[in-house]
C-alpha cells in the first residue's frame, strides 16, 4: 500500500476502517478458537471414554489443544501462500469460512455414549480443523494490520490485534462466566456446552460479510513475482530471519498460554471454584486486553527491540515466584491473585502488543505473510499450544516448579534472539 508523507483525514479514516475490518474478523476466529479452553472442563466427559479418571480426561482434551496447533504451520503455510500470491483480503475471507463451518461442525460432535470411541477421535479431527483456520489467520492478519498502518504509529495500531485476540479469549471466558449463571454445572456437562460452539460459527458468519468489503494491501507486482509466497524463496533467502523470529516467538508463545489460559486451571487448583476463577480471569483479560495500545504506542517511542529485550528480562525474573510463590501465598484472597496475575500480563503486553508486528518489520511484502505466519506457527506449535499440556504432565509427576524453569530458560534464549534485532527495521518501516 502506498504511504503519502500528509494523511488526508479520509484517508486515515479508511485505514482505520480497514484495521476494525481485520480486528475484528480477528477476534471471532480467536473467540471460536478459546471456547474450547472455556469449557474443556465441561465436554471432557461427553467426549471420553467414561472409564478414564479426571486427570487422564484433562491431559487428553489439553493434548487435543496442544495437537490443534500441530496444524498452524500448515494453515500458515496455505493462507500465507495465499495471502503472498493472491491478496491479504481473499485468505482472511477464506480463513474465517473455515472457522465458522468448524465451529459448526463442533457444536455438533456425537458424545461417547452415541459413538463410542469414535468421539474423542472426531473431537480430534474438528479441534485439527479449527488450528488449521487459526494458523492461517495471525500472519494475513498481523501483515495487514502493519502495512495499512500510518507511519509512526505502527505500533499502536498493529497492537489491535492482540486487543481483539485478547478480546476473543475474554469474550469466551465471559461467555462461560455467563453461562455458569443461567445453566448448572451437570447442565453445562450435560449438552450444554454445544451452545457457545454454535454462537461461534454464527457471529464468524458475520464476520464473513464484513472481511469481503476490506481494501487490499497487497501490490501487483508483489504477488506477480515468483517467489511469491514460496516456502522455498523463505528458506533459500531468508532462513536466518526465520530462525530469529521463531526464537523469540517459541518464549512468548509459551508465556502467552502459560500466563492467559493455564492460569486458569492453575488459579482453580489452588481452591478457588470454578465461578470465581471465570471472574478472575475475565477481569485480568479486560485489563489485558485495554493496554495494548499503551504498550504499541511505547514501541513506537523506545523501539520494538527494547521491548522485547524488556519483556524477555522482567518476564524471566518474576514469573517463577509470582506463579509459584506469592500466588499459593495468597490463596484465600482471590483480589491479590487476580492482580498478581494482572502484573504478569502486564509483563506480557511487552511482547503481545508488537507480536505481530516485530515479525512483520522482518519480511519484505512478497514473502511477508508466509514468513510471519509460518515463524509464529512454528513456535507456537512447538512451545505454545504444548504449554498446559506439559504443565500438567509435570504436576501430575510432582515436579511443577521444573515447568517453569523451562519457563525462565526459553525467556533466556528470547533475550539473545531480541538482542539480533536491528533497532532500524529493513522493512515496512520503509515502504512507501
Amino acid at each position: 500500500m502506498n504511504e503519502t508523507h500528509v494523511d488526508q483525514p479520509h484517508e486515515k479514516r479508511n485505514r482505520v476502517m480497514a484495521i476494525v475490518g481485520a480486528a475484528s474478523g480477528n477476534l471471532v476466529e480467536w473467540f471460536d478458537f478459546y471456547i474450547y479452553a472455556s469449557f474443556a472442563l465441561y465436554f471432557q466427559h461427553a467426549l471420553t471414554a467414561p472409564d478414564m479418571n479426571d486427570s487422564a480426561r484433562a491431559i487428553y482434551v489439553w493434548g487435543v489443544f496442544a495437537a490443534s496447533f500441530f496444524m498452524r504451520p500448515i494453515g500458515s503455510w496455505l493462507f500465507g501462500w495465499i495471502g503472498d500470491k493472491y491478496g491479504r483480503k481473499k485468505s482472511m475471507v477464506i480463513s474465517i469460512s473455515l472457522m465458522a463451518i468448524s465451529s459448526f461442525l463442533f457444536a455438533a460432535l456425537p458424545s461417547y455414549d452415541q459413538v463410542g470411541m469414535i468421539a474423542p477421535f472426531l473431537l480430534l479431527a474438528v479441534r485439527l480443523l479449527q488450528g488449521l483456520s487459526v494458523g492461517g489467520e495471525y500472519g494475513t492478519v498481523a501483515t495487514y494490520m502493519s502495512e495499512v498502518a500510518l507511519k509512526g504509529q505502527r505500533g499502536f495500531y498493529a497492537s489491535f490485534q492482540y486487543v481483539t485476540l485478547s478480546g476473543g479469549q475474554l469474550l469466551a471466558s465471559l461467555l462461560g462466566v455467563i453461562m455458569l449463571a443461567l445453566m448448572s454445572r451437570e447442565q453445562l456437562m450435560d449438552g450444554g456446552w454445544r451452545i457457545p460452539f454454535v454462537i461461534g460459527g454464527m457471529v464468524a458468519i458475520l464476520s464473513f460479510f464484513a472481511r469481503r468489503h476490506l481494501k487490499e494491501t497487497l501490490s501487483e507486482n508483489d504477488s506477480n513475482r515468483e517467489e511469491s509466497g514460496s516456502l522455498n524463496a523463505l528458506f533459500k533467502n531468508h532462513w536466518k530471519t526465520f530462525l530469529l523470529v521463531v526464537g523469540y516467538t517459541s518464549a512468548g508463545s509459551l508465556c502467552f498460554y502459560l500466563i492467559t489460559v493455564y492460569s486458569k486451571t492453575y488459579i482453580t487448583g489452588l481452591g478457588f471454584s470454578d465461578r470465581i476463577s471465570g471472574y478472575m480471569m475475565t477481569v485480568a483479560l479486560l485489563v489485558f486486553m485495554l493496554v495494548q495500545p499503551l504498550f504499541g504506542m511505547l514501541s513506537d517511542r523506545i523501539g520494538r527491540r527494547n521491548c522485547m529485550m524488556l519483556f524477555s528480562i522482567i518476564c524471566a525474573i518474576f514469573i517463577y515466584p509470582v506463579i509459584l510463590i506469592a500466588m499459593p501465598y495468597f490463596h484465600d484472597s482471590a483480589v491479590i491473585v487476580t492482580l498478581l496475575l494482572i502484573f504478569l500480563m502486564l509483563l506480557l503486553s511487552f511482547y503481545t502488543s508488537i507480536s505481530g508486528l516485530v515479525k512483520a518489520e522482518m519480511f519484505p511484502p512478497h514473502i511477508r505473510a508466509l514468513g510471519v505466519g509460518f515463524a509464529y506457527a512454528v513456535g507456537n506449535a512447538i512451545f505454545g499450544g504444548s504449554a498446559p499440556a506439559v504443565a500438567l504432565k509435570f504436576k501430575a509427576l510432582g515436579h511443577e516448579n521444573i515447568f517453569f524453569i523451562y519457563v525462565m530458560v526459553m525467556l533466556i534464549i528470547c533475550l539473545f534472539c531480541s538482542m539480533k534485532l536491528p533497532k532500524q527495521p529493513r522493512y515496512l518501516h520503509h515502504d512507501r
